[in-house]
């Protein structure tokens, strides 16, 4: 049986031409693109987390959520839209398992709204349709966050943070009407809401 030819050994430095060397160069530029990819990524994590100083809110105001019903501005009184000495409006209410109260809330269109809101119980998420009004409500702190409406509406206010079995049910509405309507009714009632009595 005749012996197989064996090839010379490659002199030292010299370029090896196997069949595995193509697929180990591959598996080298998928390692440096991988390793590239993550540099990256960490580095934009960091420039972000610099460049926009990204921290916690350092003036939240704390309420005790189980006494929201006792005292206070969250006493059920005080819920809904108020016309503040200076003109502007504000709006405070309260989410629990599973409803907000008041169900249903009175603005004006076209003026700043300021909403003050919490929660008395687990976290939920306040959202206004068709508005960029949203902000997460968390047991103990107050939420407050600004919106105007362009014109008259009946919006819906779902809440969009998971908050126990009946979250589906979690909603109020938002009636928005004339600017003039709005401030007539206030002359005559310190408090706003649209509920059905």
């Amino acid at each position: 049986m005749p012996s197989s030819p064996t090839l010379p050994p490659a002199p030292p430095g010299a370029p090896l031409a196997k069949a595995g060397d193509a697929a180990a160069r591959a598996e080298l530029r998928w390692s440096v693109a991988v390793i590239a990819i993550v540099i990256m990524l960490l580095g934009m994590m960091l420039y972000m987390s610099l460049h926009y100083a990204t921290m916690p809110a350092a003036r939240v105001e704390t309420i005790d959520p189980s006494r929201l019903h006792l005292s206070g501005e969250f006493v059920e009184s005080n819920l809904g839209t108020a016309t503040e000495p200076d003109g502007s409006v504000t709006v405070r209410m309260v989410g629990s398992q599973y409803s907000f109260t008041p169900q249903c809330i009175l603005v004006p269109a076209d003026t700043p709204v300021r909403f003050r809101v919490t929660s008395a119980d687990v976290v939920h998420g306040f959202s206004i349709a068709q508005t960029n009004v949203n902000v997460m409500l968390v047991p103990g702190y107050i939420s407050v966050v600004k919106g105007r409406f362009r014109k008259p509406a009946d919006l819906v206010m779902p809440c969009h943070e998971f908050c126990g079995i009946g979250h589906a049910a979690m909603w109020a509405h938002v009636r928005v009407i004339e600017k003039a309507a709005f401030f007539r009714q206030a002359n005559d009632n310190a408090r706003q809401t649209c509920v059905e009595r």
